[in-house]
């Protein structure tokens, strides 16, 4: 489920929370198990090894460097992947003061990715220790600690989401620059790139402007009016050159996008052309 950064840091700096439970597991090689989740949002923080958690049937890929948020009362299915042992902390924690309504924790699974970060790991352990060997101060320092796990959390992934982010728009770019003729399709490059639609929305949004759907409209309706102007090819040809089998597809989408027929625009090319060349021997 695709939920972006920024709505997740404003919902953290304006949502009031408190502390469940924290706890930290080790499983072996192999280890699967299926359960329904607490009625609490969970934070999954890997330590080492990698694991498969579904959340209602959507998967995630779990190591350290990746932390998963899992909703309330959802179905979950665990698996350790590899040969190595799976060791995590989880933290249970409930939203205390009113959600958005699109923004409620206990519906939501979802993924960041945060890279290394020593400290993040260290905030962690302070954390568990705090809820696990309760003193007078505890729960003040329990609610501290959280929100430093959460501040380094998002300073982490914000700093990855931006290059990250960048380096998926330019493969995905390229990608569609260099295969334009073929039958593309968004879900197709969603896949392709091992991210959901909605993700690679956001990212041609952020970097372009527009969807990635409309990216591929125009970089083909951009490239066909290039060789209009520049050949003598005929509109059937051109639109197939495009990426349209169909040319009177082609030609509505043609006029939407540049406001006339594509032979329209062919025959103003060349008359500005005749215009200027003769403007040249003339003058």
């Amino acid at each position: 489920m695709e939920v972006s950064y920024s709505d997740l840091v404003n919902y953290f700096s304006k949502v009031s929370y408190k502390v469940m439970g924290v706890h930290h597991h080790t499983k072996g090689a192999g280890c699967s198990h299926s359960q329904m989740t607490a009625p609490f949002p969970v934070m999954v923080f890997p330590l080492s090894g990698k694991a498969k958690f579904t959340f209602n049937g959507t998967p995630y890929i779990i190591s350290p460097g990746t932390v998963v948020h899992g909703g309330a009362n959802m179905t979950l299915d665990k698996v350790v992947l590899g040969k190595t042992r799976w060791e995590y902390i989880i933290v249970f924690y409930e939203a205390v003061t009113p959600e958005p309504e699109n923004m409620r924790m206990a519906d939501l699974h979802f993924e960041l990715s945060t890279g290394n970060s020593p400290r993040l790991t260290e905030l962690l352990w302070r954390l568990w220790r705090a809820y696990t060997h309760p003193d007078s101060l505890s729960l003040f320092r329990t609610e501290m600690l959280f929100r430093c796990v959460l501040e380094e959390l998002f300073v982490s992934a914000g700093g990855r989401q931006s290059g990250d982010a960048k380096e998926l728009f330019d493969q995905v770019s390229l990608y569609i620059q260099e295969h334009y003729t073929e039958p593309l399709s968004v879900r197709e490059l969603a896949e392709q790139y091992g991210v959901n639609e909605n993700r690679l929305f956001y990212i041609f949004n952020k970097f372009a402007g527009i969807g990635p759907g409309d990216y591929l409209t125009t970089y083909r309706l951009n490239r066909a009016r290039d060789l209009l102007i520049t050949s003598d090819a005929n509109v059937s040809e051109v639109a197939k050159s495009a990426g349209y089998p169909d040319p009177l597809y082609f030609s509505r989408m043609f006029r939407k996008r540049f406001g006339s027929s594509p032979s329209v625009v062919r025959e103003r090319y060349r008359q500005d052309q005749s215009c200027q060349q003769f403007c040249r021997t003339t003058g």
